[in-house]
C-alpha cells in the first residue's frame, strides 16, 4: 500500500484527534510514523493503527475506515492531475477507477494489488458494483464513494453488503437520490 495512504490517515488522526492520541496510537504500535507518499508499505500496518485508534477513541473501526476513505477522497483525486475534468459524475468517476486509475497504478507499481470492481448493473440512478480486496477494507471503499458522490454535488444512497464471510468481497449499491 502506497505511503499516501499512510501519511493522509496521520493527518486525519491528528486533525481530529489530535497530537497526543496520534502519537499514542503510534508508540503502542511501535511505528515512528514516517511514510514516504511513495514508498510501499504492508496494508496490515494501517490496520493496526485504526484498530489501536479504535480502542482509544472508543468510535468503531469500521466507522473510522469509512471517515478516512471519505476524508482522502479529494487528496487522491488531485493526485491524478490527467483525470480532473474526465468525469461529471460518481458513476462516471467510479468506472474510471476500474478501466484507468487501476491500470495507471499497475503500470507505475508492478507489484501493485489495488483492488477490483466488477459493474453488475447500471441504471440511470443506480449503479450495482461488486468490490474484491484481499485486504478487506471495503469499509475504506465506503467513504470514498461518499467523497466521490460529495465532489460531485450528488445526494447518493449507498448501500453495503458482503458477499463472503471474510470481507474480501462487498457488493455496493449506489442509488443517486
Amino acid at each position: 500500500m502506497k505511503g499516501i495512504i499512510f501519511s493522509e490517515f496521520l493527518n486525519l488522526v491528528e486533525d481530529t484527534f489530535g497530537l497526543e492520541i496520534c502519537q499514542k496510537m503510534l508508540d503502542e504500535n511501535q511505528s515512528d510514523g514516517v511514510y514516504t507518499s511513495v514508498g510501499t508499505y504492508d496494508h496490515r500496518d494501517l490496520v493496526k493503527l485504526i484498530v489501536t485508534l479504535s480502542q482509544l477513541t472508543g468510535v468503531d473501526a469500521e466507522e473510522l475506515q469509512r471517515v478516512y476513505g471519505k476524508s482522502i477522497f479529494i487528496r487522491l483525486y488531485q493526485s491524478m492531475p490527467g483525470l480532473q475534468g474526465q468525469a461529471h459524475s460518481t458513476f462516471e468517476f467510479v468506472k474510471s477507477v476500474e478501466e484507468y486509475i487501476h491500470i495507471e497504478v499497475k503500470k507505475l507499481y508492478q507489484n501493485a494489488n489495488p483492488p477490483k470492481f466488477t459493474f453488475v448493473s447500471e441504471k440511470k440512478a443506480q449503479l450495482i458494483m461488486d468490490y474484491h480486496s484481499a485486504r478487506c477494507m471495503s469499509h475504506v471503499c465506503f467513504g470514498l464513494l461518499q467523497g466521490c458522490a460529495d465532489h460531485f454535488n450528488e445526494q447518493m444512497d449507498i448501500d453495503m453488503q458482503p458477499l463472503d464471510d471474510d470481507g474480501t468481497e462487498v457488493r455496493f449499491t449506489l442509488n443517486i437520490i
